[in-house]
């Protein structure tokens, strides 16, 4: 008994010893501070170029107007970093995101918010109607549908203006085509004139005497862009041409002035302020939404736009796709 004794309760001690928890089994924290950290710099610089758009450089190839002209999409991103910073278990990755998140909604949660209202005296229609729409007199019929007062277009064919011309005089009495612009009213226009901001006319002013007085209204088709591996963000073209319709814009007389076109790029695109700056948007003042307008088939950014200076929006929307590769933009306003 002497002997057997100590080797039993040695192998009971054994087994107690080896049931016995060990420290921290179990206990291991849900969040770590070191893991996810390259996540999170990635996440953090978002973030940083979000708050800083406005101040972003061109840089080589434009790259400043091309992150601007895109920033609402950086949205898309915020759900995806967030189930990967989940997933990581990353405080630093999480709290990342929140910041990220929080500085998204600061800058655009209110554009998401429905702005529109009821009434307004004067609705305009812009619209670039693409120089290969196999179906203007379609198109011309979609647009006189809306109703508008005012109906501008861009890119217009020579070959297709008695096209529009047919269809729309029906309702609209008066109308003035200058190049490959073109104003359609209901109301009396005057003073129409081409404004130069290219080598060929893609821009024209003209008075539109409503009822409650004259509004000035600027139809504009800016220089494309183009986006080439080699060279970036091509925008000299367009910028310049937005330089010299600011020129315009700033001789004008009437207080009351309304720009409507195809201008090539976002209000966010810190290339144009100059030309925006002094307007307000109709869609961020009183639509829903970023009211994206290209490409048609799947909108991606708002290029067309109807910007107003002296006048109050009341609403803005886009209309459905007509035979064009862009949507027609409206906004009803109240004079």
């Amino acid at each position: 008994m002497s002997i057997t004794e100590p080797r039993t309760v040695d192998h009971q001690v054994r087994a107690d010893a080896v049931s016995a928890p060990q420290p921290h089994d179990g206990l291991r924290p849900r969040l770590s501070w070191r893991r996810g950290r390259v996540l999170a710099g990635c996440t953090l610089t978002l973030a940083v170029l979000l708050a800083l758009r406005s101040h972003l450089p061109s840089g080589p190839g434009q790259l400043g107007s091309l992150a601007q002209t895109l920033a609402p999409w950086s949205g898309v991103a915020v759900p995806v970093l967030l189930v990967l910073a989940l997933a990581r278990r990353s405080a630093p990755a999480q709290i990342a995101v929140v910041l990220t998140a929080l500085i998204w909604g600061a800058l655009f949660g209110g554009v998401l918010i429905d702005k529109r209202q009821q009434g307004g005296g004067l609705t305009v229609v812009s619209h670039n109607v693409d120089e290969a729409n196999r179906d203007p007199e379609g198109t011309a019929r979609r647009l006189a549908a809306s109703g508008a007062d005012i109906i501008a277009l861009e890119e217009l064919r020579a070959a297709a203006v008695p096209a529009y011309e047919r269809v729309l005089n029906r309702a609209y009495g008066h109308h003035s085509v200058r190049g490959t612009v073109g104003l359609w009213s209901t109301y009396p226009l005057s003073d129409t004139e081409s404004v130069a901001i290219m080598p060929w006319t893609r821009a024209l002013r003209s008075t539109v005497e409503t009822p409650e007085g004259p509004v000035a209204v600027y139809v504009a088709h800016l220089a494309s862009v183009r986006v080439h591996p080699g060279t970036g963000f091509t925008t000299s073209r367009r910028n310049e041409a937005a330089r010299l319709l600011t020129d315009a814009l700033d001789a004008e007389r009437l207080e009351r002035t309304l720009l409507v076109g195809d201008l090539n790029g976002s209000t966010d695109d810190s290339a144009l302020a100059r030309l925006t700056s002094g307007m307000r948007s109709a869609q961020k003042s009183a639509g829903k939404g970023f009211g994206f307008s290209w490409p048609a088939s799947f909108p991606v950014v708002r290029i067309d736009h109807i910007l107003a200076r002296g006048i109050d929006p009341v609403s803005s929307r886009t209309l459905p796709a007509t035979g064009s590769d862009h949507l027609p933009v409206a906004a009803t306003f109240r004079l």
